[in-house]
């Protein structure tokens, strides 16, 4: 017997689309409270720490937060095996 709901019957339970989650919410306002302090020390370190990495982290989170991250390229190899099947209609008879 398959696993999960019977087919044709409607999804229900879980938390509805745009319901936010309450689980991390309350960390989210904390951080948020945060946020322009913790900015503040990453601005500090990629002017003054004395680590190169340091100063290189800090400027990445900057732009990250600013700009959004990196789009990341991602290489896929291998075949794809895909039937096709031509289905021809009167108006293609006629060309």
């Amino acid at each position: 017997m398959p696993a999960g709901r019977p087919k044709g019957l409607p999804k229900s339970g879980g938390r509805q689309k745009g319901t936010p989650n309450h689980a991390t919410s309350e960390i989210k306002e904390l951080a948020r409270q945060h946020g322009q302090a913790a900015l503040a020390t990453i601005v500090q370190l990629m002017h003054s720490a004395e680590n190169d990495q340091t100063r290189l982290a800090a400027a990445k989170e900057l732009i990250d937060r600013g700009y959004g991250k990196a789009a990341q390229a991602v290489e896929v190899e291998g075949t794809l095996d895909v039937g096709v099947r031509v289905i021809s209609t009167p108006q293609d008879e006629a060309i």
